[in-house]
């Protein structure tokens, strides 16, 4: 199969796991706790992710599968084909909101990204690319943003490491020109991508990230975890993700208030 007949493909996928959900967006469905009252999974997710799994089972019997629901939420290492995904992202908009969400999924061969998939489910919006293709919003191709500084853009950010100044994220915040909370590591992504955001601060799972990865690093982005060290894709960590300018910028910034709390 070529790279284009897969891209074909996923994008059947993601379109028929969307559709389905819009068909369910205003019926009851169930709603449990996973850790806690703040992090929910529903009867969708579930769904949606099993969709997922059963087609690439179906299609990939020999490429491996990290997903955020159940059994798939852990992987012994990202050796060979391994597909990475967040059947929703942004699940208490999806609850509360019923908007602010989004399908996520990538390709990873042997810890590369080789293609990554963000659709904004109400929007009817695909951000998808890969290695060496370039980054489209649904058939349009996009170009690079510019390579702004900490001081000339937006940054979004998690709300409780903005508030609590955890890793300096409020002090950074406020070296911005503002911070954005929209509760969907996709949707902060996808703001990147467009060039509207500089960076993203926040606490995040693979799943969360693995997509925007593979995107924003086709258009130069630098990434990692806060301390600067590779993501490990096998448990929430701290993630910062700017523009080469600004992600210098905002690791100075936590170094010199590192400094200043020893």
């Amino acid at each position: 199969m070529t790279c284009e007949q897969k891209v074909d493909q996923v994008k059947a996928w993601i379109y028929e796991a969307a559709d389905n959900i819009r068909e369910n967006l205003h019926q009851d469905f169930t709603v449990s706790q996973k850790t806690g009252r703040t992090d929910l999974v529903t009867n969708i997710d579930e769904e949606t992710q099993a969709f997922f799994i059963n087609k690439i089972k179906e299609t990939y019997p020999d490429d491996k599968i990290l997903a955020e629901e159940k059994e798939y939420c852990t992987i012994d290492s990202l050796k060979g084909n391994v597909w990475i995904i967040d059947p929703i992202d942004g699940t208490m908009n999806f609850i509360l909101e019923k908007e602010n969400f989004c399908i996520m999924i990538a390709l990873f061969k042997d810890g590369i990204g080789q293609l990554g998939f963000i659709y904004d489910v109400i929007k009817e919006e695909l951000y998808w690319g890969g290695k060496n293709l370039g980054v489209f919003m649904n058939e349009l191709k996009l170009s690079q943003p510019k390579n702004a500084s900490l001081s000339e853009g937006l940054l979004g950010m998690n709300a409780y490491m903005y508030g609590e100044n955890i890793y300096s994220a409020g002090d950074i915040g406020r070296a911005s020109m503002g911070i954005r909370v929209s509760g969907c590591a996709g949707l902060e992504l996808i703001a990147m991508l467009k060039g509207t955001h500089i960076g993203y601060v926040s606490n995040l799972s693979p799943w969360d990230y693995a997509a925007g990865l593979v995107l924003i690093e086709e258009f130069g982005f630098k990434y990692g975890n806060i301390e600067d060290k590779s993501l490990a894709f096998s448990k929430r960590e701290y993630f910062l993700a700017a523009t080469p300018k600004a992600y210098t910028e905002i690791q100075e910034k936590f170094i010199q208030n590192s400094f200043e709390f020893e």
